[in-house]
């Protein structure tokens, strides 16, 4: 394996720097390869390469998409192993995409980037990373994702407490949790995965859950070799069948009507009283809100650790936390050794304040009073030459985020083939093109359950109770819509002598010609 590349402390310029190494990144990054682009720069953070699947190692980590549709289309892997990868595996398969596509020598592995700045005059972007190192590009791909930043809630004593504490992304692999008191707060994706595992090492499980999640049967199972044979030979067996997923995960979608959702509702109920015979506990873990409204999760082991002698639910609350045990909001103290957060992310303040600065030097968040929104979830207004990808509002509740950032990378490509052909330097959205398109888009998620499902979660804001995290609808239609780039949507600016920039416009039909 060729050795990455070094951060420098002189400042670099590249064309396109993309930031994080994981779904998104990696895949901007062998796409513009395949093009012929060489003049680009992959950061990350980490001191290897797989995102959000290097980082969360937690135990009984896995995706809650089957493996052949969460994978790139156009590296189909055929030797998954199950049905449902593990994150080992798609750690595994993130690296052999980087090694396979040589990028070894376009990326600066440990290099955070803390600071972006738009150069209005030189027109580029100017980074800095966490050591101080400067760089500068002409465009910024931000593959950093929604679900980058932990979510820890702020519990009156934390700070007091004397045991262990972490968040499941950080997990801490050096704790031995063999017959300690261990206390989980939160019920989420994460919980639900780690939680069956070590149920079996603690000597005592207290969960703390504030909203019970509808869970569903996990169809998993492992691949035979035989099917792995077969997809390696035949590679149109392995198309078909993972078109196949495709069609039948994308038909989900129709169901995301809350009237529809609650006869999905009866067959959630009855999977927790066929797991839990006691009234008690199922009466805890059985939601009170539409279905679909959080996150739906799969598990086959969730509800059967539940039932352990080991293991206590508790519902009360947490009122304070002491150097050495948990008291809940009646009032009742339990000691506990650890703590183990498995509440999620912040995907509606995906970015800190104070790293990316737009025109006029404003901060990116002051933009997003309402939480973040961009077009096509790809760019927002005031940053030129900024792209997301996994931006605002294309999360999905039904199918593989990997669909969606193909989408994006491919209309990002439009952008930027257009802009070499016509010699421009910069493109911007126009504000009416991104207000336009998201009045319409939060008129659409307005009836969806995750509005009007009667609970809060993550998707949305939790100050104007805005869904900016969602696509509200089928995602062929959000391929229709970024299939072409549409240059009418945007300024452009040409470079002239003496790189000073003058403001252009372009219309379809020139782009065209």
């Amino acid at each position: 394996m060729n050795a990455p590349v070094s951060p420098r402390s002189t400042a670099r310029h590249c064309k396109i720097a993309i930031i994080g190494s994981g779904f998104s990144g990696l895949g901007m990054a062998i796409r513009l390869k395949q093009q012929g682009e060489d003049d680009f720069l992959l950061f990350e953070k980490e001191g290897g390469v797989g995102g959000t699947w290097r980082v969360n190692n937690y135990p009984g980590c896995g995706c809650d998409v089957q493996s052949h549709l969460y994978s790139f289309s156009f590296e189909p892997n055929p030797k998954w192993t199950r049905m449902f990868a593990k994150q080992p595996e798609i750690q595994s398969y993130l690296e052999g995409c980087w090694e396979k596509y040589r990028l070894q020598d376009k990326t600066l592995l440990g290099s955070e980037i803390t600071h972006l700045k738009w150069d209005e005059l030189r027109e580029l972007w100017h980074i800095t990373d966490a050591q101080g190192n400067q760089y500068s590009a002409q465009f910024v791909v931000s593959g950093m994702g929604a679900l980058s930043t932990p979510s820890i809630p702020k519990l009156k004593g934390l700070e007091k407490f004397k045991g262990t504490v972490f968040h499941s992304q950080q997990w801490n692999h050096d704790f031995d949790l063999t017959g300690k008191r261990v206390a989980v707060v939160g019920t989420g994706a994460s919980a639900i995965q780690f939680v069956p595992q070590i149920q079996q090492q603690v000597a005592q499980l207290d969960l703390y859950q504030r909203t019970a999640p509808w869970i569903m049967p996990k169809p998993d199972r492992a691949i035979s070799e035989r099917e792995r044979a077969r997809f390696k030979h035949f590679p149109l067996a392995q198309k078909l069948w993972r078109g196949l997923l495709y069609t039948m995960l994308e038909s989900r979608v129709i169901a995301f009507a809350p009237r529809l959702l609650k006869v999905a509702q009866t067959v959630g109920k009855l999977y927790i009283n066929k797991q839990i015979k006691d009234p008690v506990l199922r009466a805890k873990v059985t939601p009170d809100y539409t279905m679909g409204c959080k996150r739906v999760l799969i598990s086959n082991d969730y509800y059967p650790s539940l039932v352990q002698p080991n293991v206590s639910v508790i519902t009360d609350g947490v009122q304070e936390i002491r150097a050495g045990s948990i008291v809940t909001a009646n009032g009742q103290e339990r000691e506990v050794d650890a703590i183990i957060f498995g509440t999620g992310f912040m995907p509606s303040d995906p970015l800190p304040r104070g790293v990316v600065f737009g025109r006029d030097g404003v901060d990116l968040l002051d933009t997003w009073p309402q939480g973040p929104e961009a077009y096509k979830g790809t760019l927002t207004a005031g940053f030129p030459n900024l792209f997301f990808l996994m931006g605002p509002n294309t999360g999905l509740g039904h199918n593989s985020m990997v669909y969606m950032i193909e989408s994006q990378i491919h209309y990002v490509l439009g952008a930027l083939d257009l802009l070499d052909q016509r010699q421009l330097r910069s493109l911007e959205v126009k504000r009416e093109a991104q207000d336009k398109f998201n009045a319409k888009l939060q008129g659409t998620l307005g009836s969806t359950v995750w509005n009007a499902g009667g609970c809060m979660s993550w998707y949305l804001h939790p100050v104007s109770g805005r869904n900016c995290t969602v696509w509200p609808g089928f995602t062929w239609r959000f391929r229709m819509l970024t299939r072409n780039f549409d240059p009418a949507a945007y300024h452009f600016s040409r470079e002239h002598a003496a790189h000073s920039a003058q403001s252009y416009a372009i219309s379809a039909e020139e782009a065209t010609a």
